[in-house]
């Protein structure tokens, strides 16, 4: 399965937040910085990204922590546990689909 340039375009515009495809304007130049200057760039996009999810995966641990202490509800706990996976899971998906991205890349003629 391989992901068109449109689709990414409208995929990285709606990661940063403009809502729609209709953000690829906003999408950042080579160097890095954006064309519309509200944009990140796609470091930027990838490192709040891994930050967020570090986050949901501590708040999952406390959450089962204060669980085992008696101190906790069991529902928080599975809410939590199902907010970290499913942000590893999106971190994991994004990063199989550089590395394809990549290859591809590499596997182009000159």
């Amino acid at each position: 399965m391989s992901i068109g340039a449109f689709d990414a375009a409208a995929a990285y515009g709606r990661a940063l937040g403009t809502g729609s495809s209709a953000g690829i304007s906003k999408l950042p130049s080579a160097g890095g910085t954006s064309v519309a200057g509200s944009g990140g760039s796609f470091g930027s996009m990838v490192e709040e990204m891994v930050t967020d999810t570090t986050e949901a995966m501590r708040g999952a641990e406390q959450a089962s922590a204060r669980q085992v202490a008696g101190q906790g509800d069991l529902i928080d706990v599975v809410t939590a546990i199902g907010a970290a996976e499913t942000a590893l899971d999106t971190v994991v998906a994004v990063r199989d689909r550089v590395v394809s991205a990549y290859g591809e890349i590499m596997r182009m003629q000159i």
